[in-house]
Formats: C-alpha cells, structure tokens, sequence
C-alpha cells in the first residue's frame, strides 16, 4: 500500500469549541456555562480527548493545517487543560510544521504564566476579545474587564512571543456613535495588531440585552451602517486590507481557519454544539455538556444533525461563503465544480456592479463591495433565486 505524504493530503481544520467562560456576556448567544465545577472541566478534558482520538483513526488521508480553540474563553479554561488537548491533535492528526494554531482569550484571563505555557506549546495566533474601549460600555454589555486590562493583555500577550495577534470589535453597542467608534478604532491601532476583526451587535433573541435593548439607546441601522463603512477607510488608510466583510488584516495575516470556512475548506470540530464540514457531511455535536462528556466516554450519541449536502446546496454555499470575502467568484470555479451555468448570475452581478455594490476584477471573479456587503444578504439572496431556476450544464467528458 502506497503511503501518503504530507503534500498529497487534503488540508483539515481542526474546531476545538471550549464551553467555559467566567461570566455571560449580555449579548452572547454562544453555547457557554459560567462553572468552575473540576468534574465538569475534567469530564471535557476527558471527553475531548477521547473524541479526538477516535476522529484521528478515520482521517489518515488528511493533514491538519489549522487548530482553532474557540468559545467560550479558553483562555479562562486554562493554558494546562489547552495544551492537553493540543498534545492529543498532535498524537491522533498529522499536524504540519507550520499550522497555525489560534486560541481565544480574554483581557482579564491572561497571564503571564499561561500566555509563556502556551507559546512553548505551540500556539502560535491569539484572538483577543477586546470589543470596545470604553469602560461604560463594556460594562453595560456585561464584559468581565476595562480597557486598561486590554493594553496590559497585548503587552503580555507580545512579551510571551505572540507575533499573530488578533483584536475583536464590536460597533452599534449602547451608546456608541461613529464618532466614538473612530476613536476606538484609533486607540485599538496604537496597539500594533496583525489582525481585527469588526463585528455589528446583533441583538439575539434569548440574551439579556434582548430583554432590556429599548432602554440601552442601541445605534440604528443607518448608523451602523456609516460605522461599518468608517471602519472600512480607516483600516484602509493604516495598511489593513478587508478580506472578509467583518475581517482586516496586514499583509499575508488573514486567519487561514477561518478561511476554510468561506472557501469551503474541510473541518472537524470537538466540543458540545461543535460544527464540522467533513468528507461530505456537515454535522453537529449536541448542545450540552454533561450529554457530550457521557455520550463520548459511555458511547451514546453526540451528533445532533448529520447531513449529506447535495450538490446544488454546495453552489449555494459557494455563492454565500465566497461573496463574503475579497476573492469572490468566478465562471470557471462555479461552472467546472458544479455543473451549473454562471450566465445568469453574472447578468445579476453587472446590475450590482452599475449601482457600486460590486465589481469584476481582471482575474475575471466577481466580488462585493463595502458597499455592497453592507447589503450581501439581499444580493446573496438574489443569486439565490436565480440558481434555483437554472438548468443544469450538460456533463463535460
């Protein structure tokens, strides 16, 4: 039996979804318990590790370039309990040299001790939760640390040798104009990231913020709308380049797991409500943890939905997926791997394209604009429709 090498096969991300946080932010809808109960983090721990192992087996054709630890704050579960299931990756997967390997933190959650642990364990990227400078806000919204506490986070987080760094934004909080949101994004810059991330507040249903939003003087969407495009120019103007509608980077930074994402790359995740994308199916772990420690260990069921995804469903991911990113779409990528005429999307596109919301560039794919993505989803939408009438190419031999 020929055996594989690295280069020939496929690349995976590997999802690690960590449920513990200190405390619920008022926006939150992510799947997270504020516990310090040591059978529950030892159960996961367990529970995660085990899981790894079993998927390791049934991937040898695969070699994991990306490792993402997510939540919850994994930086409150702690640098131990990380490098644990780190170790496990590397003993079931087979890990690349070079794989970027990102956990999630928060300001308050760092150390010294555990930022130097990890960085000697490999960890290589850090997305740190910062989401506003104003401490009036952040405490309106529930976060478990000041400003002040985000500088000193970045200046640890550089001393223990991080040089992938990635700060999180939110605009539209409570109070927020575009005014003061400049300003934040100002002061966030003073910090030298490689990366940031923007995000709207969407107001979910079933957090706390719901409950109260009408008393919390939330910027509409109009003006949203002028603070996502004010973030555009001025990133812009500081050498970031936009290559997803809420992502900026500098140069050849872009988060490589999230990108798999949005390129339709493949993906395992480990963890309660963990989403994976693997061998042609999409599933999910379930939404609990006590039934995701016992059905890992005890052998019971941890997948909560498990779908095979038609062919035609893909194409409408691949419009979805790559038209929130600067590389766009093209003819020849759509029509070659799914059979279905781009012709008629493109005519929809040229329409776009006259109003500003998009535009063909000389590799001949067509992407959005910031102005466009402000509008993806009705655009998105559209294309959507469209294919849904299209006939089939007839097979190329």
């Amino acid at each position: 039996m020929a055996i594989l090498g690295r280069k020939d096969k496929t690349p995976l991300g590997i999802y690690i979804h960590v449920p513990f946080c200190r405390s619920k932010c008022q926006y939150c809808d992510f799947y997270s318990l504020t516990t310090k109960d040591d059978r529950l983090l030892d159960g996961f721990l367990d529970a995660v590790c085990a899981h790894i192992k079993e998927a390791g087996a049934l991937a040898p054709g695969y070699s994991v370039d990306t490792v993402y630890f997510g939540g919850g704050t994994p930086s409150f579960f702690g640098a131990d309990g990380m490098a644990t299931i780190l170790t496990a990756v590397r003993r079931s997967f087979d890990v690349s040299n070079n794989a970027e390997i990102t956990f999630e933190a928060n300001p308050d959650s760092v150390s010294p001790k555990l930022l130097h642990k990890l960085h000697s364990e490999g960890f290589n990227r850090v997305s740190l939760g910062i989401q506003c400078d104003n401490d009036e806000i952040l405490d309106k919204i529930g976060r478990p640390h000041n400003y002040a506490q985000a500088v000193s986070a970045v200046k640890q987080i550089r001393r223990a040798g991080f040089r992938n760094l990635s700060l999180d934004l939110i605009y539209g909080l409570p109070g927020q104009t575009v005014g003061s949101w400049e300003r934040t994004l100002q002061n966030v810059l003073k910090l030298e990231p490689e990366h940031i991330s923007c995000y709207g507040l969407k107001v979910e249903e079933g957090t706390p913020l719901h409950r109260y939003q009408e008393f919390l003087n939330l910027p509409d969407d109009d003006m949203q709308a002028d603070m996502y495009l004010r973030a555009v120019e001025v990133l812009r103007s500081k050498g970031f380049r936009q290559y997803e509608i809420s992502n900026f980077c500098r140069r050849n930074n872009e988060s490589k797991h999230n990108l798999k994402y949005w390129t339709g790359g493949e993906y395992l995740g480990f963890g309660p409500d963990a989403s994976s994308d693997f061998a042609g199916k999409r599933f999910k772990m379930i939404r609990d943890l006590r039934g995701y420690i016992d059905g890992v260990l005890g052998g019971g069921q941890v997948i909560d939905d498990l779908q095979e995804i038609p062919q035609r469903e893909r194409a409408g991911e691949y419009l979805m997926m790559r038209l929130r990113t600067n590389l766009g779409i093209s003819a020849q990528e759509y029509e070659k791997q799914y059979l279905l005429p781009f012709a008629p999307l493109e005519k929809a596109l040229e329409q776009c394209a006259k109003r500003g919301h998009a535009v063909k560039l000389e590799s001949g794919h067509w992407r959005l604009t910031p102005e466009g993505f402000l509008i993806s989803n009705s655009i998105i939408s559209d294309l959507l429709v469209i294919q849904d009438k299209a006939a089939p190419l007839a097979k190329r031999r």
